[in-house]
């Protein structure tokens, strides 16, 4: 069916550098990660420095138990990794990307408000 569109061959190439549908939807899980305020705080403070789940619950002001299930969800999305000490367990961003989308978001926040 022909669409009605200004510029259809326009809109054709843009779709051919589109995602797949599959990888969209992985990323709109991400932001939806990145969305909660309890999560975003740990990854702020992550992309600080590596931080045991103790001192993630003293920067966020939650409970440990609280800490570890949103480090789980974060672990899940692939926004985290861990790294064991002995019976200790280090938690950093799971790559540099996500750190740069971290680092992104804080510019144009800053952007915005001047």
């Amino acid at each position: 069916m022909k669409s009605k569109l200004i510029n259809e061959k326009k809109a054709r190439a843009v779709e051919k550098k589109l995602f797949p549908d599959q990888l969209i939807k992985e990323l709109a899980e991400t932001f939806k990660s990145l969305s909660d305020f309890t999560r975003l705080k740990i990854l702020l403070a992550l992309a600080e420095s590596e931080l045991c789940v103790c001192e993630i619950a003293i920067l966020t002001g939650v409970s440990v138990p609280a800490v570890s299930h949103q480090l789980r969800l974060l672990k899940n999305a692939k926004l985290v990794s861990s790294r064991k000490e002995g019976k200790m367990v280090y938690y950093s961003l799971n790559d540099k990307h996500i750190g740069k989308i971290v680092e992104e978001a804080k510019k144009h926040y800053k952007e915005c408000v001047e």
